[in-house]
């Protein structure tokens, strides 16, 4: 054997065989398992409280507390059933219910002896009844010991805990004089029927229908209950206050919400009850400082409600109205809303600012056009940027039509196209503070041969914005200390998307911002607490954390200083710069005068601009058309009462005057306050109306009041 030979090792045998893995059915074992929890989370034989981790965990808690409390609540029960059985042994001994009997047959004095005799009977019976059992406890000790009486005792005490507990109709349950009410921050379900029951809100033999159990979310209680049949969750919104007083909590510790969805109905309500005030905190910043760079089509950081969950407010396709008394946080929440767009490269900024004081300076280093004062100058140079801006509007429209569906699939604009500079449609947004500044503004204006007032054609040409302007990317913000009828238009108004109201001073103003019949609906924020700054009712137009079919909510808004303004501000033109956008005001490019406003005045048309002005209106229908206001437009009738009283004249004179101008009083049905229908006299509006046009029309009627006769 040579060497190669001796080197050759025999191999080890080959196996041709399949890896067989034996820890396969553990993957199937675990999915069963799966399909075993799926299928008993889903099960409507399971109880919900054991379907979920936190109800269980939340149901364990409650358990423990109520075997904690069980020895006091039935020592107490037992109590209260010992004051109930001696109460009825007494009527009982006394023969009460046979004596209110002859009381009221007026037969007392006929009656006495019977009466006598069966009372001195049931004592007899009291008395040996006494002694059985005194001589049968006696027999039991001898024959038996102690335990029989032990036995005894205990199923007398059943008895009476069952006689003394809490019942609604068990005798004895008066109410006295007591402590304090305190929230059960168990949030017992007998407790919430009981305040829902107090507040009105259901009655005394309704009940409701616990849908989830009362669970710890934030620093509060949050539970979903179901009201009775035909009771609607729209009432108990309504009357948040009174159920707040039930439960022995301020209304600012109280959120009601009505479930809305799939999972929700018209008679679910979702509570949450804080531990304490939730707007006593200190405010927190904007998130927005820790941003290098925001996107304007994403909603802005607003604040945060009463639960803590962060709102963020919708912009886009859409405008803003904030409504406030003076130093309650109205500029601070307009420069939250610019905050998020001055951190978009892409934006375009109109920053007007009648307040005329350095809130709004540091915008003007990112603005397009900018301004600050409130003389009649700088009134009209709103105007003519509002002219620009509906110029700019037709041309957007007319250049979306050349494009394609693919680009623009909507007569809309889209996050493409407003990032796209060759096409040149930037989210433009303008911010007003103080706009009732120039609203109000009398300077005489020329257009297209009409003479009116800026205030007019300012508010002509912003309503013309607030409906067209948003599908091409105009976004709206206006601020106003004086959130009245006469300073915002009703027209105006109507088509703000999305309103914000801090404290007014009653519930008309607050109308004025949030929408007619807010109020009625549970939501005022004249009843804001004067020491809650920066605190408002939202009415968003749009999705927020609260829910997108959420009517209304109260948020506190984030707090941004000037110096976080100013900083927000210079990261803001760093942005513009380095993607070349900066141009305007900021770029120091003065704006070119505007001489054609015939274009706009045909766009918002002649039948919308006001007429000139005419002779003031006589009187009193002059008073009567300055008292309704907008109800001119909107109410259908007014009785003569009212105005009699709100006017304070003499009725008779009064109603002579209103006949010699035109308008005729009729009878109408009208609901009063009680719900009580009944017939008054009174003026339709149709009329009143007339009688105006006929006056600035010329057609006056030829009568004595005019000349002073009676």
């Amino acid at each position: 054997m040579n060497a190669t030979e001796r080197a050759v090792e025999k191999a080890e045998p080959v196996y041709d065989a399949e890896l067989v893995d034996d820890t396969l059915p553990q993957p199937q074992r675990r999915t069963q398992w799966q399909r075993l929890v799926r299928r008993w989370q889903r099960s409507p034989r399971v109880p919900p409280v054991l379907q979920d981790k936190a109800q269980a965990r939340q149901a364990a808690k409650d358990l423990v507390v109520a075997t904690l409390k069980l020895p006091w609540r039935y020592l107490g029960a037992v109590v209260r059933g010992l004051v109930v059985a001696a109460r009825g042994w007494r009527r009982w001994v006394t023969v009460r219910d046979y004596r209110d009997a002859a009381e009221q047959q007026e037969k007392l004095a006929d009656k006495f002896v019977e009466i006598r005799e069966l009372t001195l009977f049931r004592w007899r019976v009291t008395v040996a009844l006494a002694a059985a059992a005194l001589v049968a406890g006696v027999v039991l000790v001898v024959l038996w010991g102690y335990r029989p009486l032990w036995i005894a005792a205990g199923a007398l005490s059943m008895a009476l805990a069952i006689l003394g507990r809490r019942k609604d109709g068990s005798p004895g349950r008066k109410p006295t004089l007591a402590g304090p009410r305190t929230l059960t921050w168990t949030m017992d379900p007998q407790v919430l029927v009981d305040a829902f029951r107090d507040a009105k809100l259901i009655g005394k033999d309704e009940t409701l229908r616990l849908v989830e159990r009362a669970t710890r979310v934030g620093d509060g209680w949050a539970v979903t209950v179901d009201l009775p049949a035909t009771r609607k969750a729209a009432d108990v919104v309504k009357n948040r206050e009174a159920l707040a007083s039930a439960l022995a909590v301020d209304e600012v510790q109280l959120i009601v919400e009505r479930v809305r969805g799939n999972g929700g109905h018209a008679g679910r309500v979702a509570l949450w009850v804080a531990d304490e005030d939730p707007y006593a905190a200190p405010p927190l910043p904007t998130p927005l400082l820790g941003v290098e760079r925001w996107d304007a089509w994403q909603p802005v950081p607003f604040g945060r409600d009463a639960r803590n969950r962060r709102i963020d407010l919708p912009l886009v396709w859409t405008s803003l109205l904030v409504g406030a008394i003076p130093r309650q946080g109205k500029t601070f929440a307009a420069r939250l809303a610019a905050a998020g767009l001055i951190l978009d490269a892409w934006t375009r900024l109109y920053v007007a600012d009648f307040k005329a004081g350095k809130d709004w300076d540091a915008a003007g280093q990112v603005a397009y056009r900018f301004m600050s004062g409130d003389e009649p100058e700088h009134v009209l140079a709103l105007k003519d940027w509002l002219v620009e801006l509906v110029g700019e509007v037709q041309g957007r429209y007319r250049r979306m039509r050349d494009l394609d569906d693919i680009v623009c699939p909507e007569s809309k604009i889209t996050p493409a196209i407003s990032r796209n500079t060759s096409l040149n449609m930037p989210i433009t947004a303008i911010f007003i503070d103080e706009v009732q500044v120039p609203l109000e503004d009398r300077t005489p204006v020329e257009v297209q041969g009409k003479k009116l007032t800026a205030g007019e054609y300012i508010g002509e040409l912003l309503t013309w914005l607030a409906k067209k302007g948003p599908a091409a990317g105009i976004v709206l913000v206006l601020a106003t200390q004086r959130p009245d009828s006469k300073t915002i238009p009703s027209g105006l108004r109507a088509v703000l998307g999305s309103r914000f109201a801090l404290r007014v001073m009653d519930w008309r103003d607050s109308n004025i911002v949030l929408g007619e019949q807010m109020n009625t609906r549970g939501y005022d924020s004249s009843r804001l607490l004067p020491s809650h700054k920066g605190v408002g009712i939202l009415r968003p137009d749009g999705d927020t954390a609260a829910g997108g079919d959420s009517l209304a909510m109260m948020v506190r808004t984030y707090y941004m200083t000037n110096e976080d303004w100013r900083t927000i501000c210079e990261q803001g033109r760093v942005l513009r710069e380095a993607a070349g956008t900066l141009s305007g005001h900021a770029a120091g490019q003065a704006p070119e005068p505007l001489l054609d406003h015939a274009a706009a005045a045909r766009v918002l048309g002649a039948t919308a601009l006001p007429r000139e002005p005419v002779e003031p209106l006589p009187e009193p229908l002059a008073s009567v058309v300055d008292y309704l206001g907008d109800d001119l437009d909107e109410r259908e009738f007014v009785p003569t009462a009212e105005l009699t009283e709100a006017l304070r004249v003499e009725p008779t004179a009064f109603g002579r005057q209103m006949g010699d101008l035109g308008c005729r009083p009729d009878r109408q049905r009208v609901a009063g306050d009680d719900g009580t229908v009944r017939q008054v006299r009174g003026y339709a509006t149709a009329d009143l109306r007339a009688a105006v046009d006929a006056w600035n029309d010329g057609n006056r009627p030829d009568t004595k009041a005019e000349s002073g006769g009676p």
